[in-house]
């Protein structure tokens, strides 16, 4: 006996409340994102300062020639490497250790729910914040990381952490990657307790130890989670300016740019066409490396199969 196919026909007055429901979000959405988008685009192609608006006139790729105009002047490649070595360092020690947090969760322990929730709290507080705080604990002065370390011995002196050329930068990547390990320790926390532990059991049995039933059992399961949780994070990262912003502002003499606070600092000097440029740059930068990014995995999970 055949079932009937049932097809779900939303009156016209259902439908018409539902778009009003929607509308306000939609609104928003094109509103703050798209359209500031599509209006910074040919932005990047103009002399678009605010202290001369008489003067604003297509310039082409002038505002991109200038990014790349190899000067001593220039701190855009600067910015650039700052920028490899903020995204790479930060994802290395969030995943490292945020993976090392989520198989210490895996087992029961007396007080793993306070744990759970310590390990957790930081990613609950503002960027801005978190930046503040750390910015307070690097202080040359009175900030408690050299208190420690002068305690320990490490230091002799007391230490300006974000006000020398060679230490700003890593004391934000330091702080980036503390507040990014509940991040990769949630995602990986779900996604191992979506492994199924008869796997485990029938591993133990054939006798397999702990590192083969990790990498047999284990790394297939969660792959995919890994594989997303990385994208996600390396986008998120290379667009995360406020930690900086908070804590060095790019200082000293630039060392700690990376490109969004460069960006950022075009802007607030009214320079809306070379901000524009930059956050064109980041867009299509951002846009190749997820789809070289998606490829390459897929690639890799297909010669896996």
């Amino acid at each position: 006996m055949k079932k009937e196919k049932r097809s779900i026909n939303h009156p016209a007055g259902e439908r018409r409340f539902i778009f009003l429901m929607v509308l306000p979000s939609l609104i928003t959405v094109l509103a703050l994102t798209y359209y500031p988008l599509l209006r910074g685009i040919p932005m990047a192609f103009q002399n678009y300062t605010l202290f001369n608006l008489n003067n604003i006139k297509w310039i082409g790729l002038d505002n991109f020639r200038e990014l790349f105009e190899v000067t001593p002047s220039n701190m855009f490649y600067t910015t650039l490497l700052n920028t490899l070595k903020w995204v790479v360092v930060s994802l290395a020690g969030q995943f490292l250790i945020g993976f090392i947090m989520a198989l210490i969760l895996q087992k029961n322990f007396r007080g793993k729910r306070v744990y759970q929730g310590l390990i957790f709290f930081p990613w609950a507080i503002s960027g801005f914040v978190i930046g503040i705080m750390w910015r307070w604990m690097f202080n040359g002065t009175a900030g408690v990381i050299n208190d420690i370390l002068i305690k320990l011995g490490i230091l002799q002196t007391q230490y300006g952490f974000l006000s020398e050329v060679g230490s700003a930068l890593n004391a934000v990547i330091v702080a980036n990657i503390w507040y990014g390990i509940p991040f990769f320790t949630i995602m990986i926390t779900a996604a191992l307790q979506g492994v199924p532990e008869e796997l485990y059991e029938a591993a133990s049995v054939d006798g397999a130890g702990v590192l083969k039933r990790f990498t047999a059992i284990t790394m297939p399961h969660i792959r995919p989670v890994i594989v997303l949780t990385v994208l996600l994070r390396v986008i998120w990262i290379f667009n995360f300016p406020e930690l900086i912003q908070a804590m060095t502002a790019g200082a000293p003499a630039g060392s700690s740019h990376i490109v969004t606070t460069l960006m950022m600092e075009k802007v607030r000097g009214m320079d809306y066409g070379m901000g524009s440029a930059i956050g064109l740059l980041c867009i299509l930068f951002l846009s190749l490396y997820t789809v070289v990014y998606l490829a390459t995995t897929r690639f890799s999970q297909s010669a896996q199969d």
